[in-house]
């Protein structure tokens, strides 16, 4: 468009006007003969100004546009970008970054932490209610499961490595300790002393080392649900709710039908199948698919597996000779599974991240030791327990220890236990750290 065409010039002219007005009004000196042709004009110019003459002449009023300054040549103007370029398939696949938050989840933190507390109380007390109050072994096994599942969206066998190496190195140091202390006493050792190198199985031992090795069981189900892995996530994807509902059936079968062998793989299968359940929980907690999941059907679920498990460890005293889940394979993973389920669920539902512990410093600092040093108080703190007896022995023979400690007392038991725990993080958690391939600290 040209610019008198912007400028609204260029219109017909009223009928009956026969000159320029264009001209006329600005450049009157370009048109000497059309100016001759029109005597009132000239007439005008001798008596009167250049407007009056334009009033005199212009059949309408003409409004001239303000003179713009020169602005140089017209600017180029810039071709249009089009529509933004739509994203590709991959990348609206990919997930925003808001949809994996950076950082450690301090609500599975402190659950972690709480877990290894409930863990050394119990060992501590015995209570056989401590199992059904936080099932600290499911709830440890689902956030690993959790742990798995992020890990393996990486090359399976990279992460393999990953996990035996940050959780051989630790083992093998503890075990180099319980090993030349039952060597001492009187322990001969066979072939399966290649269980302490890997944990696939039960290590063996004597008696008067078993309360240190009896909670390897731990480690070893651990090491197997890592090795398993690879193949369970997959089969859990081709149809995630099914095959979670099913995960409880080993139990029932071991349970109701087949009691499996009496050696190392019976063992290893009735620990897998206690918490299959918890660990592929995990796997639905990162693949969201406990967010999509209504919260009727999550709750009266949870609460059916919490009122089976129950209801079977009470009605089963007189099998076991306690209600304490520990003893009871069934029960522990009814219960487990009904409790954790609620956990995990309430964390995704209600959004709870305990982003608010970060204010409390000493009490964040303490989540954040008891998480990097999990291992290392999980395998030394027996051993803690067992060295608070003789040394809370010798406090009996200093008089005001005697008078003003209560030195009878299984508190004060679980309280030296914890300072030597504390004792053992710094003297041996170092090897966390050289496991994962980090600088050696005293504390995280």
């Amino acid at each position: 468009m040209s610019w008198e065409q912007q400028q609204g010039y260029g219109q017909p002219y009223p009928q009956g006007y026969d000159g320029y007005r264009y001209g006329e009004q600005l450049y009157p000196q370009q048109y000497p003969q059309q100016y001759a042709d029109y005597g009132h004009v000239a007439a005008a110019e001798a008596t009167a100004t250049e407007a009056t003459v334009a009033e005199a002449t212009a059949p309408l009023p003409v409004v001239e546009p303000a003179p713009e300054p020169d602005a140089g040549p017209e600017p180029r103007p810039e071709p249009d970008p089009g529509p933004e370029p739509r994203a590709s398939a991959a990348e609206e696949r990919r997930p925003r970054a808001k949809s994996r938050p950076t950082g450690r989840d301090r609500y599975f933190d402190t659950l972690r932490a709480v877990a290894l507390i409930r863990v050394v109380t119990y060992h501590t007390f015995g209570w056989a209610w401590c199992g059904m109050v936080f099932p600290s072994m499911g709830i440890m096994f689902g956030l690993a499961g959790t742990l798995m599942a992020k890990s393996l969206e990486r090359p399976a066998a990279k992460v393999l490595r990953s996990r035996l190496r940050r959780l051989l190195p630790p083992f093998w140091f503890w075990g180099v300790f319980v090993v030349l202390a039952m060597l001492i006493h009187d322990w001969i050792p066979d072939w399966q002393i290649v269980y302490w190198i890997v944990p696939l199985g039960d290590p063996p031992g004597n008696a008067w080392g078993e309360q240190a090795w009896e909670i390897l069981w731990y480690l070893r189900t651990y090491l197997w649900f890592v090795l398993l892995s690879p193949l369970l996530l997959p089969v859990f994807r081709l149809a995630p709710v099914p095959v979670l509902a099913l995960s409880l059936a080993p139990i029932l079968v071991l349970n109701f039908v087949w009691s499996g062998p009496d050696n190392r793989l019976g063992s290893a299968l009735w620990d897998l199948s206690t918490y299959l359940f918890c660990w592929i929980l995990g796997f639905a907690h990162r693949d969201g698919v406990l967010q999509r999941m209504k919260p009727a059907p999550v709750v009266v679920l949870s609460f059916a597996a919490l009122g089976y498990g129950g209801w079977y460890a009470f009605s089963h005293q007189a099998d076991f000779g306690t209600y304490d889940l520990d003893e009871n394979p069934l029960a522990q993973a009814f219960w487990s599974a009904g409790f954790v389920m609620l956990l995990m669920w309430a964390k995704v539902y209600f959004r709870i991240d305990f982003a608010w512990l970060t204010r409390f410093k000493r009490l964040d600092r303490t989540v954040t030791v008891f998480n990097a040093r999990a291992v290392t108080i999980y395998l030394w703190h027996e051993i803690a327990l067992v060295l608070a007896v003789p040394l809370i022995d010798q406090f009996w023979n200093v008089p005001a220890f005697e008078k003003y400690l209560p030195l009878d007392s299984q508190w004060f038991m679980f309280g030296i236990g914890w300072v030597l725990i504390a004792l053992f993080v710094v003297l041996c958690g170092w090897v966390e750290d050289v496991a994962a391939k980090k600088k050696p600290r005293l504390l995280p």
